[in-house]
């Protein structure tokens, strides 16, 4: 029986992916599952597993569609994936290809909160010292909130009462749902681009947890973070506490709060001011009393009394001090004089040409008395010198030559054995009066061996 319709394994399974990816419902599918075996790759994809109690399925997330999960994937972690099916053709296997994971369940909620806490802490966007003051008077306050909610009514309502020369400048948003934390970020930027606004407040209403989750988005903390602008905090109740309260500057425990710390209550200034205007007045009465009596005891002084007399008094003074200072310059001068005569008969007694004439037949008598000891010294040296050439003549070879002796040298080297060289060798024989060239015929080798030499050519 013939087999028809064969096919390849790779024609199979590419078969298999068409139909999987030709089913609409399976190109947008919702499963829960919890993770296990997770890898986040160097190349940015995750590879993990979705299972529950009685199956599994292998996933994959590429880095283009992860970039935007606001938690860490960890195994354990119960989530929530969407994405498409399809077969991977190499290994025959069908897999879920996510494009967007959240977490399950409160549980789950809180983890990603936490992950998020603790990276943004690391990265210092929590730090005191980041903190910037609050303006005491603004004249402009920003709102991000939603336009039509209670929180804004509060602020508006808070603002006006306490401080009603502040202007309330609103950028509206959508304060929760998925559009949320985009539209918040918006109305951020819109408000810092605005000119002379003071002082931003940042919230909304009470709600649960997943009605306040666009103020636990990342990248609505890094907008807060990165607002040039203070920004306060006013996120849901006084229990309630989100990411936004780490990374503003000032968290305020309600809207109402936030519009409390955002402008100053105008009766408690004027009451200042009157405190501050009654110390004043104090101030400057006590000042003009003080001055008044002061003025007093200076019109009863004996100088506002008599003021010929206290003029007189300091003429007469003057013209005191005046005598006393030419007296005074008076004996300097002549101690000066004395001073000057007594340097001056010093100076002749001392006779300065003798004393020069003295010392120069000192260096004459010493300079004749190191030439004679130099000339002394030469000529011990000459002896010596002279000594020292005859001893080396007497050695020189050349005086031992002019007695009747010679050398021999072969080449350079001078000849002190028989062993330096054969016959047929020529030799240089160097007398006292020149030199002649020999040539060896025989070497005559004298050894002593049983009392008897022997004469036998070098072989």
């Amino acid at each position: 029986m013939a087999v028809q319709n064969i096919l390849s394994v790779s024609d199979l399974n590419r078969f298999i992916k068409h139909v999987l990816e030709k089913e609409a419902y399976l190109q947008d599918v919702w499963v829960r599952g919890e993770i296990s075996n997770f890898t986040h790759h160097s190349s940015g994809h995750m590879y993990f597993t979705l299972k529950d109690k009685t199956s599994r399925i292998k996933v994959v997330m590429f880095a283009s569609y992860n970039r935007f999960v606001r938690f860490i994937p960890k195994d354990g972690t119960k989530t929530i994936v969407r994405g498409s099916i399809s077969a991977f053709e190499r290994d025959g296997a069908y897999q879920l290809y996510a494009k967007e994971m959240q977490p399950d369940g409160l549980g789950s909620l809180y983890l990603a909160f936490e992950q998020l806490k603790e990276k943004l802490a690391s990265e210092g966007l929590f730090a005191a010292e980041r903190k910037r003051l609050l303006p005491r008077f603004p004249k402009k306050v920003g709102v991000v909130t939603s336009p039509t909610g209670a929180a804004i009514r509060d602020i508006c309502t808070t603002i006006r009462r306490r401080y009603p020369q502040a202007q309330i400048v609103l950028a509206p948003a959508v304060v929760q749902g998925v559009d949320a934390p985009g539209s918040i970020i918006s109305a951020i930027r819109i408000i810092n681009q605005q000119p002379d606004i003071d002082v931003l407040i940042v919230g909304r209403g009470g709600g649960s947890i997943e009605e306040l989750w666009a103020f636990n988005d990342e990248l609505v903390a890094r907008a807060i973070a990165g607002s040039t602008i203070p920004v306060i905090s006013a996120v849901g109740h006084e229990t309630d506490v989100t990411i936004a309260d780490f990374v503003a500057d000032v968290r305020a425990a309600t809207p109402t709060a936030a519009a409390e710390l955002a402008v100053p209550h105008y009766l408690e200034w004027v009451e200042r001011v009157k405190q501050f205007d009654s110390r004043i007045y104090r101030a400057v009465q006590n000042r003009l009393t003080a001055e008044r009596k002061r003025l007093e005891r200076l019109e009863s002084s004996y100088a506002m009394r008599q003021p010929q007399r206290r003029l007189e008094e300091s003429a007469e003074r003057l013209d005191r001090a005046h005598l006393r200072m030419r007296q005074a310059m008076k004996h300097l001068l002549e101690r000066r004089r004395e001073r000057f005569e007594r340097i001056d008969g010093q100076l002749k007694r001392y006779k300065l040409v003798d004393r020069i004439g003295e010392r120069r037949r000192a260096v004459s008598t010493i300079r004749a008395r190191l030439d004679e000891r130099f000339r002394g010294q030469l000529t011990q040296k000459k002896m010596s010198f002279a000594a020292r050439v005859a001893q080396l003549d007497a050695l020189s070879p050349l005086k031992v030559m002019q007695r009747g002796f010679s050398l021999v040298y072969t080449g350079e080297t001078l000849v002190k054995s028989v062993e330096q060289f054969a016959p047929g060798d020529e030799l240089m024989v160097r007398l006292k009066d020149g030199s002649a060239t020999a040539r060896v015929e025989q070497i005559n080798r004298e050894e002593k061996h049983n009392g008897s030499q022997e004469n036998r050519p070098r072989e």
